[in-house]
């Protein structure tokens, strides 16, 4: 039965290189790395993993790598080396052991004779439509390497995109919390203590630190009702999301967001223009790519305009057509859309548009940045140092009363 070795190893200029290999067993691993004009300095079994049979224990593969293995997989073909040999390879030297363990699947699966794109789709949560539909236009023509390149380039931008929109909603929301935390811990421990002293004082308390009392009193009261409400409204919320009616009601009101509608908008267009324009590039067909792109739009709104442009197409008319009628992709977008249609270079457009856009959501998120730590200072600043001053009011008032 083969077994998983450990393995270190020193090249012919002296660099040293590890990974993984399976082997029937010691004097064939050696064999195997020796054909690779390898100096073995170590080689070893590798040890048994506890929850190796586990499947929520194990780590999922990331987008990191995917674009990994696409840019290490793209320099393989280019030098020549056969796909089974160039996915051993990587298999080998893949550091995440969910990953190891599907190349090792494609490897055997592209042995056995299927194409490198069949044996892809067996795995959807890992390669989607659109890796798998670029795989095979690659794989039919002959480009594979080139296909990989521009998959690797479009995955890199796809996720600094991501990552961009992720920090510029992260932010608020995490100050926000953090806000609340404190707020809450102030209200629930702090109060008390000066609740307590101003019931010595035998005084009337001024309104704002009636106020704030109150709010005490009812968060340590009420704070398991409060904390049951949130966890039902999340749920709720959830819930309707899932639904269609649902999902359309809230992708369409997060385009209309004061702010952040736009940037989604934005985010929306350099997405579709990069998506589709990669596709288009690497031979796909244009209804085809259309039906893919429409499927990993993300918004349910922009899914319903890109079938609406595919039955366009589909008809005999352009893609600007259905574009110039909706209010996510401006009048410039859908001028630059025909003319690269009319010149017969919409790939080429389609690129051009995607990168100008991926500058905007820059602009627009150092934009947001910039409006908004001032105003959740001034949030910060002014809640805290609120609850303080009420806090603070009853032994002003006392002083005052002393001193005069």
């Amino acid at each position: 039965m083969p077994q998983m070795y450990v393995w270190v190893a020193e090249t012919r200029k002296g660099k040293k290189l590890k990974g993984e290999l399976e082997a029937a067993n010691e004097q064939i691993a050696q064999a195997q790395l020796k054909k690779r004009n390898l100096k073995v300095l170590k080689l070893k079994p590798k040890p048994k993993d506890l929850f190796e049979g586990i499947a929520f224990m194990q780590p999922k593969v990331t987008k990191k790598d995917i674009v990994i293995f696409t840019r290490q997989f793209s320099t393989m073909i280019d030098a020549g080396l056969p796909l089974t040999q160039g996915l051993n390879i990587l298999a080998e030297q893949a550091e995440n052991p969910t990953f190891r363990v599907l190349l090792k699947q494609l490897t055997k699966d592209v042995e056995s004779g299927s194409t490198l794109a069949e044996s892809m789709k067996k795995h959807p949560k890992v390669f989607d439509d659109l890796f798998v539909n670029l795989i095979a236009a690659g794989e039919v023509g002959g480009i594979l390497d080139t296909i990989l390149q521009r998959l690797g380039t479009f995955l890199e931008k796809a996720e600094e995109l991501k990552s961009k929109i992720k920090g510029a909603m992260t932010y608020p929301i995490v100050v926000m919390a953090i806000a609340f935390i404190v707020i809450a811990v102030i209200l629930i421990f702090v109060i008390p203590v000066f609740e307590d002293m101003f019931a010595s004082f035998g005084q009337a308390l001024p309104v704002p630190t009636q106020i704030v009392v109150f709010m005490s009193d009812f968060l340590k009261s009420k704070i398991h009702y409060i904390i049951m409400a949130i966890i039902a409204v999340v749920y709720a919320f959830k819930q309707y999301r899932n639904s269609k009616g649902g999902r359309k009601l809230t992708d369409n009101l997060s385009l209309k967001l004061p702010v952040f509608g736009d940037l989604l908008k934005k985010t929306a267009v350099a997405r579709f223009t990069r998506t589709l324009g990669t596709m288009l590039s690497s031979g796909v067909p244009i209804l085809d790519s259309l039906d893919i792109v429409a499927k990993t739009a993300g918004n349910v709104i922009l899914e319903e305009i890109i079938y609406d442009v595919r039955s366009s197409i589909a008809e005999g008319q352009t893609i600007s057509e259905p574009l110039s009628e909706t209010d996510v992709f401006p009048g410039m977008v859908v001028s630059m859309i025909s003319v690269g249609e009319a010149t017969g270079a919409l790939d080429i457009m389609l690129e051009k548009i995607a990168d100008f856009y991926d500058k905007e959501v820059d602009a627009a998120v150092e934009a947001l940045t910039s409006m908004l730590e001032p105003l959740l200072m001034l949030f910060l600043g002014g809640s805290i140092g609120g609850l303080v001053v009420a806090m603070y009011l009853p032994i002003f008032t006392m002083a005052g009363a002393v001193g005069g």
